[in-house]
C-alpha cells in the first residue's frame, strides 16, 4: 500500500456519523417522563417531546429496534429493551441521557412489558415467548428479587397498585389476575389470584369447585362419578376440567386501571364496566343509569360535526347499546376516563355501583391509549395513527394537538436545492412535508389527497416532481418553502409511477412505470415540462410516442449475479452492483465497444456486510457509494476500493430495514427514511476528515455557479405559472380542526376524472388518426376487392350445388383461410381430447370408489346379505350377512376357551376333594339320599338355568356350558371372558342359521329349475292345444341374488356406449367371423335339401305331429262325384276312414295332453307349497334366532356397563391418588417454607430482640455514665435525653400545582430518608452548645451529645426492624394459612378414597343380571264382576288418586327400607366374609409357622452357607456345564447327519414303492372292474337267495350279542364286590398322619 492510500484509510477510520434530528410518531407506546415531557419509541429511537416547548429529543438504542418502554417519573428514568437474542433492559437518567442501570434477564426473545413501582425502586418486566415469565428487579442494584412463569399466558396490560407495590395487576383479553408480591427478609415471592370474571349476559358461572366435588351415591345404573373421571381423565388434566355447564362464556377484560380505594376498574371488549375489589376480588358489574338530555353534552367539536343535544343522546346510548371496544381508560378524582376504538372520549362519573356519562369528546380517530400526566393537569390521547392530543379536564372545553401524526408511511424523501438548508418528505397517502435540514423543525405541509409512488427534486430548479399510483405526474414549486403549491400535473399512463430521477444537470426528468416504460421529459417550466417521449422494454419511439434508435441507445448487460439494485459512475464506465442472493457488492467494467448484447466482465467483489436485499446509491460528487438493506444498515463506502469507512445502524431488520436514502449537495447531511417503522432519521458528520469534506466543497463550488442562472430563469416561469387543479381520484377529506400549524392544500376541481384520458392515449389516438388518414384510400381499394373475391366464391358454391353428386367439391375446398380452419379443426379436437380425459378421470374415479366400497362392504363378508321369499305370499326371510373372524379374534376366543376348560376342571376337583367325607358310612348315608331326591333337584336344576340363564341359546342346541354364571361375573377378566363367549356364541348362532338358509335358498333354485323343466312342458302342450293361458314363471329376484346388483346389464344403459379403439377391434374381429359363418351356413347343401324335399325336414314322425298331420284329398275329388268311377269312389271312402282315424287319435292325444297339463300344473304348486311351508319355518327359526341374539346382546351390553363402571372408578381411584400425591408433595414444600420462614424470623426476632436489648442497655445506663455530676443536673440531661425533636408534616403544594389521586399513600419519594434527614439535621440544632446546661462542661456536653445521637439512631433502627418483623410474621401466617389449606384437602382427598373404596365394593357386590320370565296368560281366581251398581257411590277420582299416591309413598318407603335391610344384610355378609378370611390368615400363618419350624436345608442350600467361595464353585459347575453341553450339540449335529442320510435312503425307498403302488393300482382298477360286473351277475341271479342268507346271520349274531351282555352283566356285579372288599382292605391298612 502506497503512503498515499495508507494516509486516505486514515481518513476513513476517522470518520464517524451522529444523529442530528428523528421524526416519528408513536403506535402503542407513549409515557410522561415528568410534567411536561413525553416519551414514545420510533424505530430505534427513543423521542423525548417537550410539550412547552416543542422541542425533541432523541436516545438512541445501539442494539438495534426499541422494544418495551417505561418511564419513572420520581427519578426521571426511562427504562427500554431492545429487540435482539437475548435482550437486555436499559435504564437512563433524563435529561442528561446517561446510562443508569442495563439489566440482563433470562429472557430469550423479547420483552413485551416493563412497568414501575410507584415508590420507584421496583421494575416488573414481562417476556412472553416462550418463557411467559414475570420477573421483579431492583433497578437501583440491579438485582432479581424475584420472577415466576405463566405458561400459554399472553399478557397485555402490566401496572403496579399506586398505593401498594406489593400488588400488580396482569390482564389480556382471556386472563386477569392479581400478583400479591410477599416478602421474608430479603426473600421476594410471587403469589397470583386469578380472577373470575362474569358472563357477556352480566351472571357468574357457577362455580366448579374440582375434583373433591362430587358426593357418591348408589342409583340403579351406579354411581354418580365426576365428569372428568367419566371422560378418563387424570392428573392436572382432571383437576382442570370444567364442564360443559359449568363453563359460559366470560367477559374479556381490554383495560384497567387503579382507584385511590385500592380497586380496580375493568373495561371489557363487550362494553361493560367492573370494579374490582384489591384485597378480596370480588367482581361487581357498574349499571349504566340514563340521565336527562340536558346532562349530555359534546363539550367541543369541530363545526361540521356539530349536533343537536337529543341526536348525541342517541348516538350515545346506540354506541354503548353495541358494545363498543374500550381501549383505555383513566382515573381522576372521583371520574373515569374512557376511549376507544369510536374516537368518543368519555367523562363517566361513578357513584355506589351506577356509573352515569357526563361528557363526551369526538376524536374522530381510534383512540389507542389514555393517561394523565404526573400532576394530573392534562390528559392525553394517543390515535391509532400514532396523533398525540392533549385535554384539560377542568380548564379547557376542547383539545389541542400536541403532535399531528401521517395517516400513511414515508414513500420517498429528497432535499430541496441547492440541498443544504431544508428537506422533504412525502408519504404514500400524498401529504407533502418540508422539514429545516439542521434540526428537523416543520416548515410547512401540502395535502395532496392522492396515493404517491415516488417523487425526486430538480437539481435546476426549485421543483418538485411527485408521480401518483394512478399514473398522474404532479410539478410542485417550492420556492417559498412556507407555502409550496401544485403548479403543473399531467396524466402520463394508467400504469402506477415507481421510479423518478433527474439527470445530473437537471435537464430531463425520467419516469419508470410498473408497465415497464419508461419516460423521458423536459425538466424545465420554460418548455411546461414537455414530454420527450417513452421507450419500452422491445422498441423505441415514433409518432406513437416512442423514442426513435436516433435519440437513444440502449444496450443490454448480462452478469454472472442476480443483482437487487445498480448504479453507474460519472464516466459511465463502471457498473456497481448489490447482489440480491449473495452478500456482496461487485464492480463490473463496462465495455466500450457498443452491441445489443455484452457480457460484463467482473471486476472486483467484496462482502457487503448486510443480509437481505439492498440498494446502492452514489454522492453527487461521485467518490462515495452507499449501500442499504433490510438489516438496517447504512454503509459509506470509497468508491475505489469499495470498503466501507462509516456504518450506521438507525434502522433495524424488524422494521424491514431502510427503504431510501438522499444526500445533501455539500454531503453534511443525509436522510433516511425506515421502511415500516415510520422513522424519518437525519444523519450529519460528527467527525470526518477535510480530504473528504473538501472533495464536496470543490464540487459545490463547480455545481452552484452553473445551476444559479439556471435556477432564476425557470423561477421567473414558475412565479407565472398559476396553481395547478388537481382531479380527485383516492383519499378523503381529512378536517384540520386540531391543526396547530395552518397547513395549506391543493384546489379541488369539480370537473369529472373520466373525461381526461392519458399522454399515451392522446398519442395513440393520433397517430390512428393520421394512418387513417393516409391510407384512407388503399383500404377502400382493399374492401372493393374483397367484396369481388365474395361475389365470385358465392357463384362458385351455387354451381358447385347444381352439380353431380361425384362432380361436387367438399366445402373446405372452397375456403380461402385453409390454415384457419386447420386450426379450428385442432381446437376442436384437443377439447374433445380434454373432455374424453376428463370423463375418463372421473369414470376412473368412479371405479376405484366403488372397488373400494366392494372391498370395504362386500368382499370382506363372509356370508352376504341375502334373502328369500316364497312363492305364494309376501313372506321373506333374510339371512345374517357376517363377517370372517380375523386370526387375533380366534386365538383369544381359543385362549378363552382353554381358561374356561381349566377353570370348570379345577372347580369340579375342588368340589369333589370338598365333598370327600371322612367315612364310608357317611358316604353311604348321603347317597342314599341322593338316590331318594334324585327326581327333584333335577327339576329344581333345570328351573334353576333356565330362569337365571339369563337367554335361550341352549334350546338352539348351542353349548353353554363354558359361560359364566351371572351370579359370579365379579373380576374384570371374568367380564372380558364372558364378552367373548357370548360373542362367539351369537357367531355360532348366525352360523347355523345361515347353513340352514343357505339349503332353503339351494333348495329354491332346485325348485325354480324344475319349474322351469316342467314349463317348457307345460308350454308345448298349450301351443299343441293353442291354448291362450299364461305360464307362471318364477325367478330369483335383487334381493335373493344381490350380485346382479354389482353387475350392469346391458338393457340398464340409455346411452350409447362409447368402445376404445381394443374395444373397437375386437368388435370387428367378431362381426367379421360370425359373417363368415353365416355365408358357409347358407351354402348348397345337398343333404338337408334333399331331407326337405323327401320328408319334410325330419327322419321320424314323432307322436307331437299327430296334431299337424293332414291327409290329402284325391285329385278326383275335384271333379263332380257323378263322374266318378267305383275305384275312385273305393279311393274315397278309404280316404274318409283315414279321415276318421285321424280325428280319433287326434282327440285321444288331446284328452292325454290336457291331462298331462293338470297334473304338471299340480305338481309345480304342490312342490312351491311345500318350499314355502319349509320357508315358514326357517322364519320362525329367525325370530327365535333374533330373540336370542338381542338376548345375548343385551348381556353384553350390562356387561359393558359394568366394565365401564369398573374403569370409571378405577379412574377416578387414580385420579385421586394423583391429586393425593400432588398434595403431599405440595404438604412438603408448604412444611419447608413454613420452616424456612420460622428459622428466619427466629434469627431475626433474636437480633430484633439484641437490639432492644441494647437500647435499653442505653437508656439504663445513662444516669452511671453522668453519675460524677450533680443530681438536678442529670435529671436535666435525662430530661433533654428523652426529648426528640418535631416531626415536620409535609406540605401540599401551592397554587397551580395539583396531587394526584395516590398522594394520601404515596407522599414523596425517599419518605423515609428525607424523615431520617431531617431527624439528623433537627438533632444538630439540639446538639448546640447553646442549649447546653448551666455548669455543665464542654466535653460533658459532647458526650451527652454523642451518645444521644446514638439513642436516637438505635431507635430509628428498632423502628424499622420492628417493621420488618412484623411483615415476617405475616408471611409466616399466610404460608401456615397455605398449609392449613394444603392439610384440608388431603383430609378431604382421603375421605374421598375411602368413600370412593366402599362404593365400589358395594357395586362389585351388587350385580345386574338378566332373568327370564315366563310369558303368556294370567288366569285370574274367584273373582266376581260387579254388574249392578245401585248402591254405589260417585266419588271424585281425586280422592282415589291421593291414596294411590299415598300407597306409592309407602310402597317407596318399603322398597327404601327393603334397600336399606339389603344392604345392612350385605354388610353382615360382608363382615362374616372378613371373619372367615382373618381365620383362613390366621391359618395360613400357623401353617407358615409349621414349615418354617419343619424347614428342609438341601446340600444346596448348605453347600451355600458353608462355602466361602460360593461364585468361584458355581462358576467352575458352569463351565463343567458349558463343555457338556458342547460335547451335547457336537453329539446331536451328528445325529442330525445320521439322521438325514437316513432320510435320503427312505426317500429312495418311498420312490420304489409309490412305483410299485401304481402298478397295484392299476392290477387294483381292472379287478374292480370285474367285480362290478359279477356283482350286477349276482344282484340280477341271486337277490333273493343272498337276502335270506344275510337275514339268518344277522340273527345268529344277535343271539350271539345278547348272551355276551348277559355274561358281562354277570362279571361286572362280580368285579364291583371284590372292588369293595379291595376298598375296605385299602381303608383298613390306610396311614393315619396327626399334626405335631
Amino acid at each position: 500500500m502506497s503512503g498515499k492510500e495508507q494516509e486516505g484509510s486514515d481518513y476513513f477510520q476517522n470518520a464517524t456519523l451522529s444523529v442530528r434530528w428523528v421524526q416519528g410518531f408513536p403506535m402503542k407506546e407513549l409515557a410522561f417522563i415528568n410534567n411536561t415531557t413525553i416519551c414514545y419509541p420510533c424505530g430505534n429511537f427513543l423521542i423525548f417531546l417537550n410539550i412547552e416547548k416543542e422541542r425533541k429529543t432523541v436516545l438512541q438504542c445501539m442494539n438495534g429496534n426499541v422494544g418495551a418502554v417505561a418511564t419513572n417519573i420520581p427519578f426521571e428514568v426511562v427504562a427500554f429493551s431492545d429487540r435482539k437474542f437475548k435482550p437486555s433492559i436499559y435504564i437512563y437518567n433524563y435529561p442528561a441521557l446517561t446510562k443508569r442501570a442495563k439489566l440482563k434477564g433470562n429472557a430469550q426473545l423479547d420483552y413485551t412489558l416493563l412497568q414501575f413501582s410507584h415508590s420507584g425502586i421496583y421494575l416488573a418486566s414481562y417476556s412472553s415467548i416462550p418463557e411467559h415469565e414475570v420477573t421483579l428487579w431492583n433497578w437501583e442494584t440491579k438485582v432479581i428479587l424475584c420472577r415466576r412463569s405463566e405458561p400459554g399466558v399472553e399478557i397485555k396490560q402490566m401496572t403496579f397498585n399506586p398505593k401498594n407495590w406489593r400488588q400488580l395487576c396482569l390482564s389480556s383479553e382471556d386472563y386477569m389476575a392479581i400478583w400479591n408480591i410477599e416478602r421474608c427478609d430479603k426473600d421476594h415471592y410471587l403469589k397470583p389470584k386469578q380472577i373470575n370474571m362474569p358472563s357477556e349476559d352480566g351472571t357468574f358461572s357457577k362455580e366448579y369447585e374440582g375434583i373433591l366435588s362430587q358426593d357418591i351415591k348408589d342409583p340403579f345404573y351406579g354411581p354418580v362419578l365426576p365428569v372428568a373421571a367419566i371422560a378418563g381423565l387424570v392428573g392436572l388434566e382432571a383437576e382442570n376440567f370444567k364442564p360443559k355447564d359449568f363453563f359460559q362464556p366470560p367477559l374479556h377484560p381490554v383495560a384497567h386501571c387503579w382507584n385511590s380505594t385500592n380497586d380496580i376498574y375493568v373495561c371489557c371488549e363487550e362494553g361493560q364496566i367492573l370494579l374490582i375489589n384489591g384485597e378480596s376480588l370480588l367482581v361487581t358489574i357498574l349499571s349504566q343509569v340514563s340521565e336527562t338530555p340536558e346532562a349530555f353534552r359534546a363539550t367541543w367539536a369541530p363545526p361540521s360535526l356539530m349536533t343537536s343535544a337529543e341526536n348525541l343522546i342517541k348516538e350515545d346510548e346506540e354506541n354503548y347499546s353495541k358494545g363498543h371496544r374500550i381501549n383505555s381508560m383513566a382515573v381522576y378524582k372521583e371520574k373515569l376516563f374512557i376511549a376507544g376504538e369510536d374516537g368518543i372520549l368519555c367523562s363517566v362519573h361513578i357513584k355506589d355501583y351506577n356509573y352515569t356519562i357526563k361528557d363526551q369528546i369526538n376524536v374522530q380517530s381510534p383512540v389507542e391509549s389514555i393517561f394523565f400526566s404526573p400532576d394530573c393537569k392534562q390528559l392525553l390521547i394517543l390515535t391509532d395513527t400514532g396523533s398525540i392530543f392533549s385535554y384539560v379536564p377542568e380548564e379547557s372545553k376542547n383539545i389541542q394537538t400536541i403532535l399531528e401524526a401521517s395517516t400513511t408511511k414515508v414513500q420517498a424523501i429528497d432535499f430541496i436545492t441547492p440541498g443544504n438548508q431544508y428537506c422533504m418528505s412525502i408519504t404514500v397517502s400524498g401529504e407533502f412535508y418540508i422539514w429545516m435540514a439542521e434540526d428537523g423543525f416543520p416548515i410547512s405541509k401540502l395535502c395532496l389527497k392522492t396515493k404517491v409512488g415516488a417523487m425526486a427534486c430538480c437539481p435546476s430548479s426549485f421543483s418538485v416532481a411527485v408521480g401518483t399510483t394512478t399514473g398522474r405526474l404532479l410539478i410542485l414549486n417550492v420556492y417559498d418553502v412556507q407555502n409550496p403549491r401544485l403548479v403543473h400535473n399531467i396524466l402520463l399512463t394508467s400504469a402506477s409511477i415507481q421510479h423518478m430521477n433527474y439527470d445530473q444537470n437537471g435537464m430531463f426528468l425520467i419516469i419508470g412505470a410498473s408497465d415497464r416504460n419508461v419516460f423521458i421529459l423536459s425538466a424545465k417550466a420554460s418548455e411546461i415540462f414537455k414530454i420527450i417521449g417513452y421507450t419500452d422494454s422491445d422498441l423505441c419511439s415514433d409518432e406513437r410516442g416512442r423514442l426513435k434508435n436516433e435519440f437513444i441507445l440502449r444496450t443490454v448487460y448480462e452478469t454472472d449475479h442476480i443483482l437487487s439494485s445498480a448504479v453507474l459512475d460519472f464516466h459511465d464506465d463502471k457498473l456497481y452492483g448489490f447482489c440480491s442472493q449473495e452478500p456482496y457488492i461487485c464492480t463490473f467494467e463496462i465495455p466500450k465497444k457498443k452491441s445489443k448484447s455484452v457480457v460484463l466482465e467482473l471486476q472486483n467483489k467484496i462482502p457487503s456486510k448486510h443480509y437481505g436485499t439492498g440498494m446502492l446509491y452514489l454522492s453527487f460528487h461521485g467518490q462515495w457509494l452507499v449501500s442499504i438493506a433490510k438489516d438496517g444498515i447504512l454503509s459509506i463506502r470509497d468508491i475505489k476500493s469499495l470498503e466501507p469507512f462509516v456504518r450506521s445502524r438507525c434502522h433495524s431488520y424488524h422494521g424491514e430495514g431502510i427503504q431510501s436514502m438522499a444526500f445533501s449537495l455539500d454531503g453534511q447531511f443525509i436522510l433516511m427514511n425506515g421502511k415500516e417503522d415510520g422513522a424519518l432519521v437525519c444523519l450529519k458528520w460528527k467527525t470526518i476528515m477535510g480530504i473528504l469534506i473538501h472533495e464536496c466543497i470543490e464540487y459545490l463550488e463547480v455545481y452552484l455557479p452553473s445551476m444559479k442562472k439556471s435556477i432564476e430563469e425557470e423561477e421567473k416561469f414558475f412565479f407565472e405559472m398559476k396553481d395547478s387543479q388537481l382531479f380527485l381520484d383516492t383519499l378523503y377529506e381529512q378536517s384540520g380542526y386540531h391543526k396547530k400549524h395552518s397547513f395549506t392544500e391543493a384546489k379541488i376541481s369539480d370537473e369529472a376524472y373520466e373525461v381526461e384520458i392519458t399522454w399515451l392515449q392522446k398519442k395513440n389516438r393520433e397517430a390512428i388518426r393520421k394512418e387513417t388518414k393516409e391510407f384512407s384510400e388503399k383500404k377502400r381499394q382493399l374492401k372493393d376487392g374483397i367484396k369481388s373475391l365474395n361475389k365470385t366464391i358465392q357463384d362458385m358454391l351455387m354451381e358447385n350445388e347444381l352439380a353431380d353428386y361425384i362432380a361436387q367439391l367438399d366445402q373446405k375446398e372452397f375456403s380461402l383461410d385453409v390454415e384457419e380452419i386447420e386450426r379450428l379443426y385442432e381446437e376442436r379436437e384437443e377439447e374433445l381430447e380434454k373432455l374424453k380425459k376428463e370423463a375418463e378421470m372421473d369414470n376412473l374415479a368412479k371405479k376405484f370408489l366403488c372397488h373400494v366400497l366392494k372391498e370395504e362392504c362386500w368382499d370382506s363378508m363372509k356370508t352376504k346379505g341375502t334373502s328369500i321369499k316364497s312363492f305364494h305370499n309376501c313372506l321373506e326371510v333374510k339371512n345374517f350377512p357376517m363377517k370372517e373372524r380375523n386370526p387375533e379374534e380366534l386365538e383369544e376366543l381359543e385362549r378363552v376357551f382353554q381358561l374356561r376348560k381349566i377353570e370348570i376342571a379345577e372347580y369340579q376337583l375342588r368340589k369333589e376333594i370338598a365333598e370327600v367325607l371322612p367315612t364310608a358310612l357317611k358316604r353311604h348315608e348321603i347317597e342314599e339320599e341322593e338316590e331318594e331326591e334324585e327326581e327333584e333337584p333335577k327339576i329344581k336344576e333345570s328351573g334353576f338355568l333356565n330362569y337365571l340363564f339369563g337367554s335361550l341359546s341352549y334350546e338352539l342346541l348351542e353349548d353353554t356350558s363354558l359361560l359364566y354364571s351371572q351370579l359370579e361375573l365379579h373380576t374384570r377378566e371374568e367380564k372380558i371372558n364372558q364378552i367373548i363367549l357370548l360373542k362367539d356364541i351369537i357367531y355360532n348362532i348366525k352360523t347355523n342359521f345361515n347353513k340352514e338358509f343357505t339349503n332353503a335358498h339351494r333348495q329354491k333354485n332346485l325348485e325354480i329349475a324344475r319349474v322351469k323343466e316342467r314349463n317348457v312342458n307345460i308350454g308345448r302342450i298349450i301351443d299343441d292345444l293353442n291354448l291362450r293361458e299364461r305360464i307362471w314363471q318364477p325367478e330369483l329376484e335383487v334381493c335373493e341374488n344381490p350380485e346382479r346388483m354389482l353387475v350392469v346389464e346391458d338393457h340398464e344403459i340409455k346411452v350409447e356406449r362409447i368402445l376404445t379403439p381394443w374395444e373397437k377391434e375386437q368388435a370387428e374381429i367378431a362381426e367379421a367371423l360370425e359373417l363368415e359363418r353365416l355365408l358357409l351356413f347358407q351354402a348348397d347343401d345337398a343333404r338337408q335339401r334333399a331331407l326337405m324335399d323327401m320328408m319334410g325336414g325330419v327322419l321320424q314322425v314323432k307322436k307331437e305331429d299327430i296334431l299337424k298331420m293332414e291327409i290329402p284329398p284325391p285329385a278326383f275329388t275335384l271333379k263332380s262325384d257323378a263322374v266318378w268311377t267305383e275305384d275312385e269312389r273305393k279311393q274315397f271312402k278309404e280316404y274318409e276312414k283315414k279321415v276318421k282315424d285321424l280325428n280319433d287319435e287326434r282327440e285321444k292325444y288331446k284328452k292325454s295332453l290336457d291331462a298331462e297339463l293338470k297334473r304338471l300344473q299340480t305338481s309345480v304348486y304342490d312342490t312351491t307349497q311345500t318350499f314355502d311351508k319349509i320357508l315358514k319355518r326357517l322364519f320362525g327359526k329367525k325370530v327365535k334366532c333374533d330373540m336370542v341374539i338381542n338376548q345375548e346382546e343385551l348381556k353384553i351390553a350390562i356387561i359393558s356397563f359394568s366394565l365401564l363402571i369398573d374403569e370409571e372408578l378405577l379412574t377416578r381411584e387414580l385420579e385421586l391418588n394423583s391429586f393425593l400425591e400432588r398434595k403431599q408433595s405440595e404438604k412438603i414444600r408448604t412444611y419447608d417454607d413454613i420452616y424456612n420462614a420460622r428459622e428466619k424470623l427466629d434469627a431475626y426476632r433474636e437480633t430484633y430482640d439484641i437490639l432492644i436489648a441494647e437500647d435499653k442497655v442505653l437508656e439504663r445506663g445513662f444516669k452511671k455514665e453522668f453519675s460524677e455530676l450533680p443530681t438536678s443536673l442529670v435529671e436535666t440531661l435525662y430530661k433533654m435525653f428523652k426529648r426528640r425533636p418535631r416531626q415536620h408534616k409535609q406540605k401540599r403544594p401551592e397554587g397551580g400545582q395539583r396531587f394526584t389521586p395516590y398522594d394520601d399513600e404515596q407522599g414523596f419519594i425517599h419518605l423515609h430518608q428525607e424523615n431520617l434527614t431531617q431527624l439528623m439535621k433537627a438533632m444538630k440544632e439540639l446538639d448546640n452548645p447553646h442549649n447546653m446546661p448551666e455548669g455543665l462542661e464542654l466535653s460533658v456536653w459532647n458526650n451527652f451529645c454523642a451518645l444521644r445521637r446514638s439513642k436516637v439512631e438505635n431507635e430509628q433502627k428498632v423502628k424499622q426492624k420492628a417493621l420488618v418483623l412484623l411483615e415476617m410474621q405475616t408471611f409466616l401466617r399466610k404460608r401456615t394459612e397455605d398449609d392449613d389449606k394444603v392439610q384440608a384437602d388431603i383430609e378431604k382427598c382421603l375421605q374421598e378414597i375411602h368413600l370412593l373404596q366402599e362404593e365400589k365394593m358395594n357395586y362389585q357386590l351388587n350385580s345386574t343380571i338378566q332373568i327370564l320370565i315366563t310369558q303368556g296368560q294370567v288366569e285370574l281366581e274367584n273373582f266376581h264382576f260387579v254388574l249392578d251398581f245401585t248402591d254405589s257411590i260417585l266419588i271424585n277420582r281425586v280422592l282415589i288418586e291421593d291414596i294411590n299416591s299415598i300407597v306409592r309413598t309407602q310402597g317407596q318407603k318399603k322398597i327404601a327400607s327393603m334397600i336399606e335391610s339389603k344392604n345392612f344384610h350385605n354388610g353382615i355378609t360382608q363382615i362374616e366374609w372378613e371373619h372367615k378370611k382373618m381365620e383362613m390368615e390366621m391359618e395360613d400363618l400357623n401353617q407358615k409357622a409349621w414349615d418354617i419350624q419343619i424347614l428342609f436345608l438341601s446340600k444346596e442350600r448348605q453347600k451355600f452357607l458353608k462355602e466361602a467361595n460360593y461364585e468361584i464353585l458355581v462358576g467352575h459347575e458352569i463351565f463343567i456345564m458349558e463343555q457338556t453341553l458342547a460335547n451335547m450339540e457336537k453329539t446331536h449335529k451328528r445325529e442330525v447327519d445320521y439322521f438325514k442320510k437316513l432320510l435320503k435312503q427312505l426317500g429312495k425307498c418311498r420312490n420304489k414303492e409309490d412305483a410299485a403302488n401304481f402298478t397295484l393300482s392299476c392290477e387294483l382298477r381292472n379287478e374292480m372292474v370285474s367285480l362290478c360286473e359279477r356283482r350286477e351277475i349276482c344282484k340280477t341271479i341271486g337277490s333273493q337267495l343272498t337276502c335270506e342268507n344275510i337275514a339268518n346271520k344277522r340273527y345268529e349274531a344277535m343271539l350271539q350279542q345278547q348272551k355276551l351282555i348277559d355274561v358281562t352283566k354277570i362279571q361286572a356285579e362280580q368285579i364291583s364286590i371284590l372292588q369293595a372288599e379291595v376298598e375296605r382292605l385299602r381303608m383298613r391298612t390306610f396311614p393315619a398322619l396327626i399334626q405335631m
